[in-house]
């Protein structure tokens, strides 16, 4: 045990040194707390907050939601740094949000509903512009849609057609003829939504140009609203509508460790794979139409799916070992050549404690050969003696112990052939 300590121990000293090193180089545990902004309560953005909450705790992962005012809110959290993750309708990020912000993928289409009094008689967004018209309040998605789609047609809107009223409000004006158009950027299953689709003597109107102004804001979609989606029995609406809407999408911190970024994707696809009225199946969570940079871990994601080791492995157990391989492979590297090495070294160094009596072994016979006396002779013996009782005490591993006793057969024999030298003296065999 001794000699395998004495071999093995430079090992276990290079392992430690170089895990310490490496150590130095791996990325930091996730962490298990995240703050999430999500939206009003009530509105679409809080509930799908909480199902990602939800979500993430099954990694044990606690996730803090944050109420707010909705996307222009969510986008200005995400950029100072008091939310890690936010809901984020597309085409409202500027060029300085991508520096910063990255985005995990679209999510679901946010229509942009434009909603007519018949008697208005508004068939094209670009007639709208002498009406009276809602755009939703200030540092609503609806409004920053509303003013970057009255740029894109450009002309001149006046204050009339931006009227600060959203949701409920907008829908009730609307109604009681208080304003001619009610514009929103929201979910089919808004409950105002609903109530206008029904309601007579207001229309929805169509955006034949959808195509092109998606090619202009690679965030925006052109979308179809299908006969009947919102009430088949009804046959509401009673024609497709093609409609251009915004794709919300997952914004994130472009600090956030990356193996959130890895659940929240599989949280996402969990959510948001089934489809809604607006979107088939599979057809989000997509890398498209996003007005942020896709993380790297997103990209790879949508490429190749989930890593292998989340396939077969907890969250937890597949971030350590993607983090562990930044210690393995220079451990590898270190300990192959050395473990290569270990066992002849060892069986070196344990033949060596053998071996090394044959050099006294060989010195008493000369002197023995050389002697000129018996009694010069027989005080050579006596040392072959004491020789041999030293090496019965020396401790090998059974695996080598026919070494060590071919080295007491020729202590023997060298204390025989010295007696044979003086015929007049009798060789007695030294004992074993």
């Amino acid at each position: 045990m001794k000699d395998f300590l004495k071999v093995y121990w430079p090992l276990a000293l290079v392992a430690v040194l170089g895990l310490i090193v490496a150590l130095r180089f791996v990325e930091p545990p996730p962490p298990k707390q995240i703050v999430f902004a999500g939206g009003s309560p009530g509105g679409a953005y809080a509930a799908y907050a909480e199902r990602y909450k939800t979500l993430l705790a099954d990694h044990g992962v606690e996730v803090e939601v944050l109420s707010t005012a909705g996307s222009i809110e969510n986008l200005h959290l995400l950029t100072v740094g008091d939310a890690d993750v936010a809901l984020i309708q597309g085409g409202l990020a500027s060029e300085g949000d991508a520096e910063r912000l990255l985005a995990l993928g679209g999510l679901f289409y946010e229509p942009y509903w434009v909603f007519v009094r018949t008697e208005a008689g508004a068939q094209d967004y670009a007639d709208l512009r002498t009406l009276r018209m809602t755009i939703g309040a200030e540092g609503s998605g609806t409004r920053a849609l509303s003013l970057h789609l009255q740029g894109e047609y450009g002309g001149t809107w006046p204050d009339t057609t931006r009227l600060p009223l959203s949701g409920q409000a907008a829908a009730d004006a609307l109604l009681a003829g208080e304003v001619d158009v009610a514009t929103f950027s929201a979910g089919i299953d808004a409950p105002y939504v609903e109530q206008l689709v029904r309601a007579e003597g207001i229309d929805l109107m169509d955006f034949p140009r959808a195509p092109a102004l998606s090619r202009h804001t690679p965030a925006l979609a052109p979308i179809t609203l299908l006969r009947g989606v919102v009430d088949i029995g009804g046959d509401l609406p009673a024609r497709d509508v093609e409609m251009i809407a915004s794709v919300a999408q997952l914004g994130v911190d472009s600090e956030l460790h990356p193996a959130i970024h890895a659940i929240l994707l599989d949280a996402a696809n969990a959510i948001h794979t089934p489809g809604t009225e607006l979107s088939p199946p599979d057809t989000f969570p997509s890398g498209a139409r996003t007005d942020l940079p896709l993380s790297a871990e997103a990209r790879r994601y949508y490429r190749d799916g989930p890593s292998a080791l989340r396939r077969y492995f907890s969250f937890g157990m597949a971030n350590f070992l993607e983090r562990a391989w930044v210690l393995a492979i220079p451990l590898l590297t270190l300990l192959f050549p050395l473990v290569r090495a270990a066992p002849p070294i060892y069986r070196w160094r344990v033949r060596r404690k053998i071996y090394v009596w044959y050099e006294d072994l060989r010195q008493l016979e000369a002197e023995g050969r050389a002697a000129d006396s018996g009694e010069a002779r027989e005080r050579i013996r006596t040392q072959l003696r004491n020789l041999q009782e030293e090496i019965g005490q020396l401790e090998v591993p059974l695996s080598y112990t026919d070494d060590l006793y071919r080295l007491r057969s020729h202590v023997t024999f060298v204390n025989q052939l010295l007696g044979n030298l003086d015929p007049a003296q009798e060789v007695e065999p030294v004992s074993m």
